[in-house]
């Protein structure tokens, strides 16, 4: 078995709090893991970055803006938060980075003109961000460039990138199908767009879930939906959506999971499958956050960044709206997991405390954020050569099932047959 497997059970000690009785097995309101919270200075800044005993480091990161990818931006904020605007420097990617690819790629860059720069972390790791690592590179070799999701080629942005950790494509392709089919689907509905379906990550995914779809007896169909960075933008991208969903619905019928790979897209699926019908098992960059809170008409900042109190809040509402047992998501943000995580891997990195590409010390950071979460992953090994890259790793959580006695499908305990991961 190709798989490692961890529990990020990290229990920090210093300024955790919101700790809730019971197992995993129970509703979010029930896990047995404390809440990441960081009491801030006067000047609103956090503090454990001034207690370092003189260690200094300072970390960039790039993300994108509240419209496109509000975890990505959130799990930045709270990194900051945590060490102090003097230990941490962000930064946003244009909207339209597709059409700004050169302006994208100077953000990036000019972060490192700052020397007290260590380590420059960029999620999501769009289009270009392998060139700017190039050129950071090239006049700062000592940086840690670091890619979360990234876009480009595996073989391009692992050379270029110190590290690279992406969600797994892969065993999430056979695993949201197999995950539907449990829950009584029988058609999964596929929608992106050309951009998209050009990467490696997702074609391979296609390609897995229509395998998967066989396995299992079901059908598999595509839906096209316009491209959040054309000139639609994204509130364009999100009407066609809204007014699809129902002719989708009674085109594939209520038994149907919705998959669809942009984060723009989310709120509108979400919200109108659960007016339509149909099944949602979770979002491409999963979290309670991604689509929920809009499609439900919710404000989780109420909640202060506590993940199990926001997941608790977003399955009273699901549940009230009908979508009891049809809508799932990890009850930990990836893309919010992900910005801080990183950055907090970087951090012990620059510190001495952990090795670039130790899996373990990676999950350790991303514990800091996920307190209790349970995840599983692997290095990325290319389909057609079979070479196992060592710097890049595809990771995911577990699936959490809304409803009035939600539940966790156990999807980390799944173990993925091995042809799945030489499909093409």
């Amino acid at each position: 078995m190709r798989r490692w497997k961890c529990i990020l059970s990290l229990f920090i000690t210093v300024l955790w709090t919101g700790a809730c009785g019971g197992g995993q097995s129970g509703a979010p309101g029930n896990l047995d893991a404390p809440t990441a919270t960081v009491a801030p200075t006067e000047e609103g800044k956090g503090t454990e970055g001034k207690e370092e005993d003189g260690d200094a480091f300072r970390i960039g990161i790039i993300s994108g803006s509240y419209a496109q990818s509000e975890d990505d931006r959130r799990g930045a904020e709270a990194f900051r938060d945590k060490y102090g605007e003097d230990a941490v420097t962000l930064a946003i990617y244009p909207d339209n980075f597709t059409e700004e690819e050169e302006t994208t790629i100077q953000i990036m860059v000019d972060l490192a003109d700052d020397p007290e720069i260590k380590a420059i972390i960029v999620n999501q790791a769009v289009d270009g961000t392998a060139e700017a690592f190039r050129r950071i590179k090239a006049k700062r070799p000592d940086v840690l460039c670091i890619a979360g999701e990234a876009y480009e080629d595996f073989s391009e942005i692992g050379e270029a990138a110190d590290l690279v950790v992406c969600s797994d494509f892969v065993a999430r392709g056979y695993l949201m199908i197999r995950s539907a089919h449990e829950l009584g689907c029988d058609t999964f509905v596929h929608i992106s767009f050309p951009r998209h379906l050009s990467y490696e990550t997702v074609s391979r995914q296609v390609a897995v879930m229509k395998a998967a779809c066989e396995e299992f007896g079901m059908e598999f169909a595509m839906e096209t939906a316009p491209d959040p960075t054309t000139e639609v933008g994204v509130p364009g991208a999100q009407q066609y959506i809204t007014e699809h969903v129902p002719e989708w619905v009674e085109k594939y019928g209520e038994n149907t999971a919705f998959f669809c790979t942009n984060d723009a897209h989310t709120e509108p699926l979400i919200r109108m499958l659960l007016k339509c019908g149909g099944y949602f098992i979770e979002a491409d960059l999963p979290s309670p956050l991604m689509g929920y809170p809009g499609a439900l008409d919710l404000d989780p900042t109420v909640e202060a960044g506590d993940f199990v109190k926001i997941t608790a809040m977003i399955e009273k509402a699901v549940v009230a709206g009908g979508g009891a047992g049809r809508f799932g998501t990890w009850t930990y943000s990836y893309g919010y997991t992900v910005s801080a995580g990183l950055a907090e891997h970087a951090r012990n990195v620059i510190l001495g405390e952990s090795e670039l590409t130790n899996i373990n010390d990676l999950a350790k950071a991303y514990g800091v954020f996920s307190p209790g979460a349970e995840w599983n992953g692997s290095n990325y090994t290319d389909a057609g050569s079979g070479e196992r890259f060592a710097n890049t790793f595809l990771i995911y959580q577990d699936t959490y099932i809304f409803g009035d006695s939600g539940y966790y499908l156990g999807t980390t305990k799944v173990e993925v047959p091995e042809k799945y991961f030489t499909i093409q």
